[in-house]
Order: C-alpha cells, then structure tokens, then sequence
C-alpha cells in the first residue's frame, strides 16, 4: 500500500481588491506583533512601566524588525539581484522585464536581520525613553519567538522555505513546489519558537530575569534551534551548496555565542 503524505496547496493570496493583494504573509506577520504587543503590554503593567513607553518601543521594534530583516535577506542572500535592483530593496515591488511594476510586498526577510534591527532599535529606544536597555531587551525577548512562530506559518502558507526529501508520515507534498514529500521546517521551526517563549515567560514568573539573563537563554534556544533544523531544511540560494553549513547556520552562531555571553554575565552579576 502506498504511504500517504500531506498535500499542500493553498493560495498565497486571500483576496485581491482592485489590484490590491491580501496574503497570507501579511496577515500573519501583522497578527504576530498584535498578539505580541498584548502579551508585552500584561507584562509591562505587571513591572509598573508606563505604557507609552511600550507605544514607543512598539514604533522602534517595528521598523527595527522590517528594515533589518530586509537589508539582511538582500545582502547575504540574494546581493547580486539587489544591487542590480536596489529600489526593490526599499519598496515592495517588482521590475518586470518589461519595465512593467508588478506589487508584490516584500519577499525575502532574514530572520537573523530581524533580531540584528530590533536589538538596534531597541537601544535607540532606550536612549531615547532613558528606559534600562538590559530590562527591556530581557522583557521583549519573553515575546520575540511568537513574532517567529506567525512568521513560519506565514511561511507554511507561501510554500517556502521547505524542507529536504523526507518519507516521514507528516511529511508535506508542496505543489507549488514539486510533488516530492518533504520535511515542514516551517512546523518544526514555529513549534520550537513557541515552546521557546513558555520557557522563557516561565523564566520570567521564577524571576530569573535579571541583567540579560532572559535575552541570552533568548538567543541561544531560538538561535540553537534554527541551526539544527537547517540540516533538514532545502538551501535557499544555490551558492549553499558548496557551503558546509549554510548561510542560515552561519548567521546563527554569532547569536549563539552573545547568547552565552548574556548568560555568564548575568550569573556572574547574581553571585556578585
């Protein structure tokens, strides 16, 4: 008997209003950063932090995450193509061979520039709202992971990012793609950012928080995680091929090792 898979097919696209596309992405990602403004917002009441602070730090966090997790896809992924067309680096669009613009929102944000944009914004944020660097960054770490999981379902709903060949019975048979069952990364990856947070929101509850602590423990479970999937993941560009980890890998061990870094440093401050 032939083994079953799952076969995936759904449209990117939800609806399109006059030329005006609503996907999946879009509407995931946003869902995301509501949820996560939510949770912080319980968490900010719960520390006494006034919330316009969190309005501002929302404004930073935001443009911290798009600009970075752009500028990082366009540079370590696909550089060639950008810098042949930088204007689709700054707008959602697409130059046709025709000279024709086709809207196509932003494909391609790196998850690594992400975080690299946030910790960036949030440290303009800190100069700015003379709020503590260290407790802010250990609070909105506590929510980071939930940004991730809405992303890789996004994912999931694109059809990208996918896995290698695999005969597992969750495998996923991406029809956009090809019609060889493949491993869910995006799954594996959303799942891994959710339990991440638990354990990180439990952290928190027990007090372990204090000067870093939670940003390391942070990085290194969200940065550890995405390192070992890669193993299991298709490259994105052709160029990992002849890599012996890929660019995913590579950009997660600088994380890693600041991680680690947060963390000694923060248990050595508690035993001072």
């Amino acid at each position: 008997m032939a083994q079953e898979f799952i076969n995936w097919n759904p449209n990117p696209e939800i609806i399109n209003f006059f030329g005006i596309s609503i996907r999946y992405y879009g509407l995931l990602f946003v869902s995301g950063l509501i949820i996560s403004y939510f949770i912080l917002k319980r968490i900010f009441e719960n520390e006494h932090i006034p919330i316009e602070a969190l309005e501002k730090l929302a404004t930073y966090s935001i443009l911290g995450i798009l600009i970075g997790a752009r500028l990082i896809h366009c540079i370590f992924y696909d550089p060639t193509y950008y810098l042949n067309n930088p204007i689709e680096i700054f707008l959602p669009i697409q130059i046709l061979p025709g000279g024709e613009i086709e809207f196509t929102g932003y494909r391609g944000l790196a998850s690594h520039g992400g975080v690299l944009g946030l910790i960036i914004a949030l440290i303009l944020y800190s100069k700015k709202t003379k709020q503590s660097i260290i407790k802010t960054i250990d609070l909105i770490a506590i929510v980071a992971p939930i940004g991730g999981f809405f992303i890789r379902m996004a994912n999931l709903m694109n059809s990208e990012i996918i896995g290698k060949p695999s005969t597992l019975p969750w495998s996923f048979i991406f029809e956009r793609v090809d019609y060889i069952p493949r491993h869910p990364t995006q799954i594996y990856e959303g799942l891994s950012y959710l339990l991440i947070s638990f354990i990180l929101f439990r952290l928190y509850k027990l007090k372990e928080y204090r000067k870093g602590y939670l940003f390391g423990m942070s990085l290194i479970l969200v940065f550890t995680a995405r390192f070992f999937i890669e193993f299991v993941k298709e490259h994105q560009v052709d160029y990992e091929s002849q890599m012996i980890l890929d660019m995913g890998q590579i950009l997660s061990i600088p994380y890693i090792l600041i991680g680690i870094g947060f963390v000694i440093s923060s248990i050595k401050h508690s035993k001072n």
